[in-house]
């Protein structure tokens, strides 16, 4: 059972800088251009992450001839299924983990090692020098390793840029990074495609020297900038979910390999096995992370609507459109290219080619959407987007197999800006729901659920495709061989062939008839053999049996895009605020304590009706911050807005007030913040809260009448009655929104440039003082600001044991008059505890550890309080 005690409130005392880790530096020191270094080498990761992804794709042909090795053949199908698969299961496997690790040891760091091993795995691809399936082996085993180096850049890169970038200029960022990600897999086919037939070593080779400039690169100029979570590694959870993910992973690769005298491989019991044990696994990875201090999985993100529908609108996209690319593929290397004169030998890079518009549409409307995201919001972009999106698969579906091209590649670029819309602004609104110390595993967790959709969507496309194919593929194909003089049992033996080796061969540029007929037309007139083994045999023998493998597939990526444009609508605002059914312990004692003294803590009163709870106030939730903005005579101020910055000075949060002058923030990480009201007209006004685990923190804004002061670049000076003061400078502007920072000399000179004209906040935060803002009207004359700072009110102690032990751990808060807690912080090791923040009021301070107990206070200002409180076990005598 806990305990408390409480004491009196006083003046602050300097609190001890926590000493600067390796590499990890704030933006201010970086400087303004850090974020376009930062954007810069992340794009540069995520584009040769995403072009290794699908480069293999166009040159499995050549590769395959380069070793030796037949990937028609049943013994080697798997091979060719974990040459294109391998890469996308281990990034969704390891994504999370990674992203887990960067919040604990550095996103730079861990971004850095990715960038590393990706290089590395690429030389030892390059270099191959064996045959068969021992080459094929070691190409498996190090585009897995690869996959690592991926994992780590996908997982990192999205928290590196949230971090680096103000949230009005995220989407931008997430847009041109988003462009990087997705063109890559576009640009990989066509890089794929003119290496390949030259020397297939090359595909792999050319990543080598743009992974060493990026590895240098990443490790001389990129900073951890974000706060570190360091934390035990949850290794159950890891576990557990590698092996669920893994196990249906591979039972999905595997499903659609022919099984007996099936088409696929569904009813194999071993894919059953792997598909139900991984399931189960994966229900017990939930459970374990319901009840882990750190979990991997942080499930308590999806409480936030923008997080939760975020994901569940890119994880519909991504299945959707996950096998649209493999589709196309086929679409075009077995029926459309050799229709139209293309040797089945130059359909890989052709195909590349035609898909082009694709890539521009993406390339188009990406950047743009995210940019304007910043300024309107991201909900219409994504809805919209996925919706135009679901209208090109139904154009996709209406269009003849045999297309007119032009036709086509509209559809296509339509599909390329519908996925740009969407992506960038999705991203950008995900990425902005998270805490600060829990970006890397959220990104982890969003590119997660999208390779293993990719994942998903390959094997589900396959097989509809495969269901499509196989309802008349059979007769069309033994009639066609049959009236072109095939005798009846070979051409019975080809049609009965499994479905999935026709569109592995369309897939691979093969010519299918002359890979599945075999020697089976030695006997047949050389007219007839050209006209089997042309280029409009089999793309006319196939074109009526794919239209419906077709409609399947495509009408499935439909609905998957409807799902998500209904999700995107749920997008954008937080999650309703509820009220608390009771109070915690602590507040409890506020509400009771009485009038004891600091010296005589209050003995623990074990009435029932004593510690009755209290009723909550409206809309307080724990982890949240609220209050109300007025004016100086009580009138509340609508259409406010209260901003929450973290100590480096970056928005983790903003809100708009309402009508009654109410605010409400919710899913705050534990810390100490800034919070910043600014209305229209008004001068601001800041002050330092801190958000406790489990606890509702109340703080009221007071803003006056006043007029802005003109300025155009910013400098000044931050003081107070002593002298300099080192400081953070942090402007937003009407909306609330950061724009600008800084960080003050020892002098407490900052200097602020290139900001736009307007009127904005200038708030100064320091530690132990109480934040100032001043409202500036950004014009074309240079201004200089002298921002005052006051001291603000705090108490110190320890907290110690009837025989003077000090108590680690300890949780003292302070509680106001309306029993909201206003601070709140955990004593050290030697029991030593500081509260921060405080005005000057009366106020409950309650010690918690054992049984509860409180006093009431009041600050003194001038003085430096100490109120050192001690505490008893249940039934000691020292707290009756």
């Amino acid at each position: 059972m806990p305990s408390h005690a409480a004491t009196e409130v006083g003046t602050p005392v300097e609190a001890t800088k926590r000493p600067r880790r390796d590499r990890t530096r704030s933006i201010d020191e970086l400087g303004p251009h850090y974020k376009w270094i930062a954007l810069s080498n992340t794009t540069l990761g995520m584009l040769i992450a995403t072009i290794n992804s699908s480069i293999v794709l166009i040159a499995l042909p050549d590769i395959f001839k380069g070793i030796h090795l037949n990937p028609l053949q049943p013994e080697n199908t798997s091979y060719l299924l974990w040459m294109m698969m391998g890469f996308l299961v281990v990034t969704a496997v390891l994504v999370v983990s990674f992203g887990r690790l960067g919040d604990m040891f550095g996103r730079a760091r861990m971004y850095n090692m990715g960038f590393a091993v990706f290089t590395v795995s690429s030389v030892f691809l390059a270099i191959t020098w064996f045959d068969g399936s021992e080459a094929a082996i070691w190409l498996i085993f190090w585009r897995i390793v690869q996959g690592v180096g991926g994992a780590f850049l996908m997982a990192n890169s999205s928290a590196i840029l949230t971090d680096a970038f103000p949230a009005n200029q995220r989407g931008l960022a997430m847009g041109i990074n988003g462009v990087a990600a997705i063109a890559g897999s576009f640009l990989g086919l066509l890089i794929g495609g003119l290496l390949a037939p030259i020397q297939w070593h090359y595909i792999f080779l050319v990543s080598v020297p743009f992974g060493v400039i990026g590895t240098i690169w990443a490790y001389l100029k990129l900073h951890d900038t974000g706060t570190r979570q360091h934390a035990k590694m949850d290794w159950w959870g890891n576990i557990t979910f590698a092996v669920g993910l893994v196990a249906i992973l591979v039972g999905i690769t595997y499903g659609i390999q022919p099984y007996g005298s099936s088409n696929m491989g569904w009813g194999n019991p071993w894919v059953l096995a792997a598909l139900i044990g991984g399931l189960i696994v994966l229900v017990v990875f939930a459970v374990i992370e319901t009840r882990v201090a750190n979990p991997l999985f942080a499930l308590g993100l999806f409480k936030d609507r923008s997080f939760a529908f975020g994901n569940l609108a890119n994880l519909m996209a991504s299945i959707g459109r996950g096998g649209l690319q493999f589709i196309l593929i086929i679409w075009l290397q077995g029926i459309w290219l050799p229709q139209h004169g293309y040797d089945y030998s130059k359909t890989p890079l052709w195909a590349g080619i035609y898909m082009v518009p694709m890539t521009i549409g993406f390339l188009l409307s990406a950047p743009i959407s995210g940019a304007l995201s910043d300024r309107i919001g991201t909900k219409w972009f994504t809805t919209s987007g996925l919706a135009l999106t679901a209208v090109t698969f139904g154009l996709l579906i209406a269009i003849p197999v045999d297309f007119n091209y032009w036709a086509f590649a509209a559809i296509l670029l339509l599909n390329g800006i519908a996925m740009g819309l969407f992506a960038s602004p999705n991203r950008a609104e995900v990425m902005n729901s998270l805490p600060i110390n829990a970006r890397g595993s959220g990104a982890g967790m969003m590119t997660t659920f999208q390779n293993a959709a990719m994942v998903l969507s390959i094997g589900l496309f396959f097989s509809l495709m495969i269901a499509g194919l196989s309802a008349h593929l059979p007769s069309s194909m033994y009639d066609g061989l049959t009236s072109n003089g095939v005798s009846p049992t070979a051409a019975n033996g080809v049609a009965n062939l499994p479905t999935v080796g026709v569109l592995f061969a369309a897939f691979l540029g093969y010519n299918p008839i002359k890979e599945l007929l075999g020697g089976h037309v030695g006997n047949l007139p050389q007219a007839n053999q050209d006209h089997l083994f042309g280029l409009d045999f089999f793309p006319h023998l196939i074109s009526n049996p794919f239209s419906d493998g077709l409609t399947a597939a495509f009408t499935f990526a439909l609905i998957c895009c409807v799902i998500g444009a209904i999700a995107s609508l749920f997008t954008g605002s937080k999650k309703a605020l509820v009220s608390t059914p009771t109070e915690s312990a602590g507040a409890e004692l506020a509400a009771v304590s009485g009038d004891a003294t600091m010296t005589a803590p209050a003995r623990a009163v074990e009435d029932a009706e004593y510690y009755a709870p209290l009723p909550a106030r409206t809309g307080a939730a724990a982890d949240s911050l609220n209050g109300r903005v007025v004016l100086a005579d009580g009138a509340p101020v609508g259409r406010a807005t209260v901003t929450v910055t973290d100590a480096m000075g970056a928005q983790v949060a903003r809100t708009v007030v309402g009508a009654d002058g109410d605010y409400a923030i919710g899913d705050l990480a534990a810390g100490a913040y800034t919070a910043i009201a600014t209305a229209p007209g008004h001068p601001p006004q800041a002050a330092s809260v801190r958000v406790t685990t489990g606890a509702a923190t109340h703080r009221d804004f007071q803003v006056g009448a006043g007029h802005a002061r003109g300025g155009s670049g910013l400098e000044g000076v931050v003081r107070d009655a002593g002298g300099p003061v080192s400081a953070g400078v942090v402007v937003t502007d009407q909306s609330g929104a950061v724009i600008a920072r800084a960080q003050t000399a020892a002098d407490g000179v900052f200097h602020l440039a290139d900001l736009q004209p307007g009127t904005v906040a200038v708030t100064a935060t320091a530690t132990g003082y109480q934040p100032s803002s001043q409202l500036v009207a950004i014009g074309s004359d240079a201004q200089h600001l002298q921002i005052e700072l006051s001291a603000i009110g705090g108490v110190e102690g320890h907290v110690r044991t009837a025989e003077g032990f000090p108590l680690a751990g300890a949780t003292v808060s302070a509680f106001g008059a309306d029993r909201a807690v206003v601070a709140s912080v955990t004593t050290d090791d030697d029991g030593h505890y500081r509260l921060e923040g405080l005005p000057d009021a009366r106020f409950t301070v309650v010690a918690d550890m054992y049984e509860p107990s409180a006093v009431q206070v009041t600050l003194i200002p001038g003085e430096r309080n100490v109120a050192d409180i001690e505490l008893g076990a249940v039934g000691d005598p020292a707290i009756r």
